[in-house]
């Protein structure tokens, strides 16, 4: 596969783009947010901003929160920077690890802080993760949607127009670039954020076997009721530099916060994706479909960082990717499928010219708190059996 000749993303990168020199669209960002983007303008710009929100509601803004790098210190930076009173929503897609439980626990003593937790019904989490593997390759539609949802629920239910989110999209893809404003919106949402399912269409493709009800969780407020409230969602990355990196070791050091192993992620990247215990299955599937993960991801922002050699990064991706996770199995018991079925699923949504790679490199090593790790909710069999038939059917 070609692959970018500065940051190593191959061509199944979603909205990757090259240049005449091979140079990918998503370097080009980056260039012009280095080159380009007066932060101290965009700092004084968010000064003026907040003081249209700050003192004026019970909380001065909502912070969606998973206890991950990226919302850790955001709501760091707003506790302690920006001096504001947020509400923390968090969204629990069912998964969360026992250390990214303490991370939260410190962080809430460390900065003090009101905080929501929102857990989904499991029954329910289970046909849609089934649901969208089998239709999107991904079966993570109920927690990005859940994610990006729920807390506007909760601004309108408490009217709190305010929402602060992390980084921009577009430090990582193309669906936006540093000069727009990319506003946390319905359009956003609909535009990468849902895999192009709202929560209506899922509701049809579950053939009514859950209650609309239950799909208010995942779906995006009406543009209605988030006027009325005045809502202004938008991304703390728009207003200060994102440095993943640098942002980690500052929530080390400032709240205590602890780094942990991921399944097939090299071990100097401890400080990413550590809050679900299912990263592991997703990367793979990723790897399965695109012929690459998270260590290509992860050294493509040092290399446009200018912090790791093409050397290091090779090295890393041959070492760490395509291994078959531990969690795997586990997995497949939460969906009711087996692993050549699964297989099957994997290779309808593979991304060409990438090619399904039938059996993976090696099996990952145990995760070191594997045994912690939630293992009930078994699949109902007869529903997961007719739903793989049904979809096989339809190919």
């Amino acid at each position: 596969m070609k692959r970018c000749t500065s940051c190593l993303l191959p061509e199944t990168h979603e909205t990757i783009q090259f240049d005449e020199n091979n140079k990918c669209n998503i370097c080009h960002n980056q260039d012009f947010k280095n080159e380009k983007i007066n932060y101290d303008q965009k700092k004084k710009e968010l000064n003026e901003l907040i003081k249209n929100y700050k003192g004026k509601y019970a909380y001065d803004c909502i912070v969606p929160f998973s206890g991950g790098k990226d919302s850790t210190f955001a709501l760091y930076y707003i506790v302690k920077k920006l001096k504001l009173k947020p509400l923390v929503v968090r969204f629990d897609h069912g998964f969360l690890r026992p250390n990214l439980e303490e991370n939260v626990k410190r962080c809430q003593r460390k900065l003090g802080f009101d905080m929501l937790t929102f857990t989904p019904n499991w029954k329910i989490v289970q046909k849609l993760m089934l649901r969208s593997f089998l239709d999107k390759g991904d079966f993570c539609w109920h927690c990005h949607t859940g994610i990006f949802s729920y807390p506007m629920w909760i601004s309108i239910e408490k009217n709190i127009p305010l929402i602060f989110w992390g980084e921009k999209q577009s430090e990582y893809t193309a669906y936006y670039s540093f000069d727009d404003e990319e506003e946390v919106d319905e359009k956003r949402f609909n535009r990468f954020i849902n895999l192009g399912v709202t929560a209506d269409d899922m509701f049809l493709r579950l053939n009514g076997e859950v209650d609309k009800r239950d799909l208010l969780p995942f779906s995006y407020p009406h543009i209605d009721l988030l006027k009325k409230i005045k809502s202004k969602s938008i991304c703390l990355g728009s207003f200060i530099s994102w440095n993943p990196k640098q942002q980690s070791e500052l929530i080390k050091k400032e709240l205590g916060w602890k780094g942990d192993e991921v399944e097939n992620v090299p071990p100097e990247y401890d400080y990413e994706k550590i809050e679900c215990y299912m990263q592991g299955v997703r990367d793979y599937i990723k790897y399965l479909k695109r012929g690459y993960s998270r260590p290509s991801h992860l050294s493509a922002i040092d290399l446009r960082n200018k912090v790791i050699s093409k050397e290091k990064a090779n090295e890393n991706i041959k070492l760490y990717e395509g291994k078959r996770p531990y969690s795997l199995d586990l997995f497949l018991k939460f969906i009711g499928l087996n692993e050549n079925e699964f297989n099957e699923v994997v290779k309808e949504h593979v991304v060409s010219p990438h090619k399904f790679i039938d059996k993976p490199n090696e099996n990952a090593k145990k995760p070191n708190d594997f045994n912690k790790w939630s293992k009930e909710g078994e699949a109902d069999i007869q529903f997961s059996s007719e739903m793989f038939k049904d979809w096989k059917s339809n190919l």
